[in-house]
């Protein structure tokens, strides 16, 4: 029973609710859309800090959508044994990337003043849920090895079966705990989407891709002899 709370009922539950409260959120307060960045307040530990919690994040969450999507594909990749261990250690280092770059995002938020001032209950959250997600991964990464492999006849059929309406939970309740914590952690942050900052990953500023160049142009006085 348990079981299928957990990997039934929760991920529904967590998927609708994101959905909804998302849509009302932005129907009745659609500035909030927003990364309500704090670069103007602090900007150099942000740069330490943004650079590799995004490139490592956004390069971890695509391999894991792209095996989802093209598990084929996928299975003819990892087939040789160098590309595995590639992947194997990168994804590895990606994961120890990803988590330095959170920490020190978290630390900042802690001392500097002005950003602290700044910080919400929800932002704070948000922060621990995320480094509590990316630490299980670099845990799962570096104790359960060959991760490219097994996720793929585990993760991809349950999410599949999931999205068809007809759950398989035997791919996932044979797992260690551990592995299941961070399959699991993964709702619980598309639970809090709604209601905190990662709302902006909706909001990508496509526009920019047509839009015409801004002209900067610097009004201050000339010194003298020129």
């Amino acid at each position: 029973m348990i079981d299928l709370v957990l990997f039934v009922a929760f991920p529904y539950v967590a998927v609708v609710l994101a959905v909804l409260f998302g849509i009302y959120r932005y129907r009745s307060d659609r500035f909030s859309y927003s990364s309500f960045s704090s670069q103007f307040l602090e900007n150099r530990q942000l740069f330490w800090g943004s650079v590799p919690w995004h490139y490592g994040i956004v390069i971890i969450l695509s391999a894991h959508l792209l095996a989802a999507l093209f598990p084929r594909a996928w299975a003819q990749l990892i087939a040789a044994p160098l590309r595995l261990y590639v992947l194997e250690v990168t994804g590895l280092a990606l994961a120890l990337l990803t988590l330095l770059g959170l920490v020190l995002l978290i630390l900042r938020r802690l001392r500097s003043a002005r950003v602290f001032a700044v910080t919400s209950a929800m932002d704070w959250a948000l922060l621990v849920a995320l480094l509590v997600q990316v630490a299980l991964g670099f845990w799962v990464a570096l104790f359960y090895r060959w991760g490219s492999d097994w996720y793929l006849h585990t993760a991809v059929p349950w999410l599949f079966s999931l999205v068809v309406f007809q759950p398989q939970i035997q791919y996932v309740t044979a797992l260690p705990w551990i592995v299941q914590l961070h399959m699991l952690w993964g709702f619980f942050i598309i639970l809090l989407f709604p209601f905190t900052r990662l709302v902006h990953l909706v909001t990508v500023p496509i526009t920019y891709l047509w839009r015409p160049y801004q002209v900067v142009i610097w009004n201050r006085r000339m010194r003298r002899g020129r």
